[in-house]
């Protein structure tokens, strides 16, 4: 194995010189990163030879040991789904197999967990968004679909079915909004609004059409 190049990556605010970290490619196709210090430990140099035994011990002990790391101190902050986690390894140049072995760390000690991600941000959102809107932001964060609908399931068995018709009528008083009174611009307006939120044309319909329940 040789290796081909070794390309500093940008310096962050605030970062030393002494971590700023190198992308190495071996036989032209980058590998990892590694700082400037660990270059001198191993002997790494730029078109030399590295060995198999090196080479395993980064690959094996090195990053494993660090991506871990990484992985604990992004969730000691906030929760991640695996996809997150994963994305974030990968702009830390992690080569795929040790992003395997360090999301598999910490899913053994629970602390990464999608259904239960999913179902506690369900939780938080229901009272919020459209049920469409809701599905839609976890599935970009790589949340299953059947993780999902199960998430959903469980939320409303517990906390009642989301009443979209109230919540649309409740974020249009919040917005002073009145139906009644409002030109066809304005209506425009609030049902695309209504619309990013993720609600149903016929919940938006409805909640238009019927007005407050104070007006009935």
């Amino acid at each position: 194995m040789i290796v081909t190049s070794i390309v500093p990556e940008s310096i962050q605010k605030g970062m030393s010189k002494g971590r700023m970290k190198y992308a190495v490619s071996i036989d032209e196709e980058c590998m990892f990163a590694l700082y400037k210090g660990e270059l001198s430990r191993y002997r790494i140099r730029e078109g030399e030879e590295l060995s198999e035994e090196t080479f395993d011990q980064i690959m094996h002990t090195l990053l494993p040991k660090r991506a871990k790391l990484r992985c604990m101190n992004l969730l000691k902050s906030r929760n991640y789904t695996r996809r997150q986690l994963a994305e974030k390894l990968r702009e830390g140049k992690y080569p795929e197999s040790v992003i395997e072995e360090a999301i598999s760390y910490v899913e053994s000690y629970g602390y990464v967990d999608d259904a239960a991600y999913a179902e506690s941000y369900v939780e938080d959102q229901i009272g919020k968004k459209g049920l469409r809107r809701i599905e839609e932001e976890l599935l970009r964060k790589g949340v299953d679909r059947g993780l999902i609908e199960e998430a959903v399931r469980k939320v409303q068995e517990r906390d009642g079915a989301q009443e979209e018709t109230a919540l649309i009528r409740s974020l249009l008083e919040k917005k002073h909004f009145r139906p009644e009174t409002a030109d066809l611009s304005e209506k425009r307006r609030i049902q695309a609004f209504l619309f990013r939120k993720g609600f149903t044309a016929e919940g938006i319909r409805k909640a238009m059409l019927e007005g407050y329940d104070s007006d009935a």
